[in-house]
């Protein structure tokens, strides 16, 4: 096909609004048929062709008489190509030298339903190569080639640092839908040399989309940061997955992202997790909430926390989010937990009896704060908490949960259950409509649906129900701008599985998907090692707001606890992408999230202007801030409220065997523990099937270590992959069962 001739109406309209001078090469190309081709493969039914062009390496990835995609491979001017013996795990390798050095690109395709592809691109460069302008590397091509004839929209792409993917539909013609992937991971050496980050860099305007490499601002001055000459670097590991499946609407398209997300997430490289030792986190935390006058605070009689280090007055979403977290330990333990039952005491100071509800502060707040001001989650979340506790059988819960919430519901009723960011308690006047990105708190729907669900278990009164329906019901059609707050999301995510398994309408079910493709756009599925980032793992977590620029501990393990409910309550039934995501959020939440604790990390790199108190390392309460550009931790100050993530990391993740020497550590949920003997244990672990998870012996204190022996269902041996007195680690699938024999050891240990 010949292109339009330039300057006609057609080209013109076909252009607007503008079009780069590679796209206008790319496309004088493809018209003209002057691609020199190198290689061909076959990727399931899609024809690939890779082929050089006057300055780049092209991928042209075909659906015959339905379009494709052109992935620029490499942009290497007057370079010249010649392929090369693929290696055996390889559809085509491809060499191109030129001035600025030696490409080297590999492309490997998957053997899965879904058709998988891989290009990664490693430079060799030719002399210290310095880096102004890399052009992105996808465009849309129609059923004639043309890059500005395809049709289609983007409906997810990079926000800020987190994974660096894009997901587009081609409507017209009718190719399918495409997840991009780069994994930012492998271009580690590339930003440090650099000094850059790709903080949105994977995104563009149709057609002209994919990666954007991070160079230096343009300005008069150049960039002098150059990649060194001779020394190989990766600059792009691009990861295509397609599939030919009109979706039919925003929960079929959750689906399908979740579903690619995940054969996507299986090829990228994935950090070493190490155990921690939450338990004795957990201790050292209750002794310093206990102990240290930093941690709290009397009012009326009452102890309550400080939200930050010696810093702001108590609130009602702190008090509870630690009561919970306390009591869940208390249950761990088998034993009661005085600060519990102390924390409680004060609750009935935030109740206002004329309004019905729940303040966030106490009446004796200082003169600096609105006593009326709340944000629309804070409405909701202490009564989640308070939701745990009745359904536990606590009495004085279940009376403030019931007697707050008819104001709940007047307030979600108020707002048509699109609330705003903050408003006034006492008249519901609007403080802030919208974040900057004008949208109000769109999760919040989703946890009072939680929320509601929780009195219709306590009440069996059908209007809960019916609550929840209609907040489910506002939320749809948000799509990939559903979160706002990650740990929101995730209980909306677990209140439309609990709604699903009430009422059987598998449409609930289908609704929980989108609220986890929101979530999972907003993480970052890759390790950063620029700056400080290289002294802790943000991978897999989360930011904490849709427009957040670190990830926050308080969200972090506030959405772990949803996720739990969320497997739980989704047992077999739910997609298995699904539940690889969801069970590996967790995993790495339970290694990343040490990190969080000042005396985990070097002093150097701890914030020195510090929003909220400051910061103790002596106290075992964690940081708010990490951020994957390296900045420094904990800006915004160290949470005393995030001080529950170590009780309830504790009580996920250990597992205690009546009479025996030893609890089991597992860093996935263990579905059922079963004692078929008195020194035998069945083990079943359902996490996603393909992966491992680690299962750990743990040696009690003033015990010793028996002679254990680990064996799959079937006899086979597990063999362990650590050894010590106090610990046996074991690596096993993250789907089966497994059987522990012990024999207990003579004498006490240490």
């Amino acid at each position: 096909m010949k292109a339009d001739a330039p300057g006609s109406a057609v080209e013109a309209r076909r252009l607007e609004p503008g079009a780069s001078p590679y796209l206008l090469t790319l496309r004088k190309e493809l018209a003209e048929r002057s691609l020199r081709r190198l290689a061909v493969f076959q990727l399931g039914d899609l024809d690939v062709e890779v082929a050089q062009g006057t300055d780049s390496v092209w991928a042209l990835i075909r659906r015959p008489d339905r379009g494709g995609v052109a992935l620029r491979a490499a942009y290497a001017p007057q370079g010249t190509a010649r392929a090369l013996r693929p290696g055996k795990d390889e559809a085509a390798r491809i060499e191109v030298r030129s001035p600025i050095g030696v490409h080297a690109i590999s492309f490997r395709i998957g053997d899965t339903d879904l058709h998988r592809l891989r290009v990664t691109v490693d430079l060799t460069p030719s002399a210290p190569l310095l880096v102004p302008f890399l052009p992105r590397d996808l465009y849309p091509l129609d059923d004639k080639d043309d890059p500005a004839g395809a049709k289609g929209h983007v409906e997810a792409a990079q926000r800020g640092l987190n994974t660096g993917l894009l997901y587009l539909v081609m409507d017209e013609p009718g190719f399918g839908n495409l997840l991009y992937l780069q994994n930012l991971t492998a271009m580690n050496r590339y930003y440090a040399a650099t000094h850059t980050a790709p903080d949105g860099a994977v995104g563009g305007e149709w057609p002209e989309l994919g990666y954007l490499p991070p160079s230096p601002p343009q300005s008069g001055t150049p960039p002098v940061n150059p990649l060194p000459a001779g020394e190989t670097v990766t600059i792009s590991d691009a990861i295509l997955i397609v599939r030919d499946c009109p979706a039919k609407n925003e929960r079929d398209i959750a689906r399908l992202f979740l579903q690619q997300l995940s054969s996507a997430y299986a090829l990228i490289d994935k950090p070493e997790t190490e155990f921690r030792d939450w338990a004795g986190r957990a201790e050292r935390t209750l002794v310093d909430l206990m102990n240290s006058p930093k941690a709290t605070v009397r009012h009326y009689g009452h102890l309550y926390v400080h939200p930050y280090t010696d810093s702001e007055y108590p609130d009602i979403m702190v008090q509870l989010a630690l009561i919970a977290a306390l009591h869940d330990y208390a249950k761990w333990l088998g034993k009661p937990v005085a600060m519990e039952t102390e924390l409680k005491k004060g609750l009935g100071r935030f109740h206002d009896a004329k309004l019905g509800t729940l303040r966030r502060y106490l009446p004796n707040v200082g003169k600096d704060k609105d006593p009326d001001a709340v944000d629309s989650w804070y409405l909701y979340h202490p009564l989640l908490n308070l939701g745990r506790l009745a359904l536990d059988g606590d009495a004085e819960a279940r009376s403030l949960l019931l007697g707050s919430i008819d104001y709940a519901i007047k307030a979600a009723r108020h707002f048509d259950y699109r609330w705003p960011i903050q408003f006034k308690i006492d008249d519901f006047s609007i403080i802030t409509a919208t974040a900057n990105d004008d949208r109000g708190q769109t999760d919040v729907g989703g946890l009072y649906a939680y929320v509601m669900l929780q009195c219709f278990e306590l009440t069996d009164d059908k209007r809960y129900l019916d609550e929840a329906r209609a907040a489910i019901e506002v939320a749809k059609g948000m799509r990939f701008n559903l979160n706002y707050q990650a740990n929101l999301t995730a209980w909306g995510a677990a209140a439309c599985l609990r709604l699903w398994r009430i009422t059987a309408a598998s449409e609930h079910l289908e609704q929980s998907y989108v609220y986890l493709a929101s979530f999972f756009h907003n993480c970052e599925i890759w390790k950063s090692e620029i700056g400080a980032a290289r002294h802790y793992s943000n991978f897999l977590g989360a930011t904490c707001l849709q427009d957040a620029p670190y990830m926050a501990m308080y969200e972090c393990y506030d959405s772990f606890s949803a996720f739990e409910r969320y497997l739980r309550d989704g047992g077999p039934d739910i997609e298995p992408a699904v539940r690889t995501l969801v069970s590996e959020y967790c995993r790495y939440a339970l290694d990343r999230a040490w990190y969080y604790y000042p005396d985990a990390l070097p002093r150097k790199i701890l914030a020195a202007q510090i929003r909220n108190g400051h910061i103790d390392r002596s106290l075992s309460f964690p940081l708010e801030d990490l951020y994957p550009d390296g900045q420094p931790a904990g800006q915004v100050g160290q949470e005393v409220y995030g001080a529950g993530a170590a009780f309830t990391f504790a009580t996920r993740s250990q597992y205690w065997v009546e009479g025996a020497p030893f609890r089991l550590f597992c860093d996935h949920f263990i579905r059922q523990i079963e004692r078929t003997a008195e020194h035998v244990l069945s083990i079943q672990v359902e996490g996603a099937e393909g992966y491992e998870v680690d299962l750990s012996i743990l040696r009690l204190p003033r015990r010793r270590m028996p002679a254990v022996k680990l064996s799959s269902i079937d006899g086979d041996e597990v063999r362990p992959i650590g050894r010590s007195d106090r610990r046996i680690d074991y690596r096993v699938p993250a789907r089966g069962q497994f059987v522990l024999r012990w024999k207990p050891a003579k004498g006490r240990g240490s």
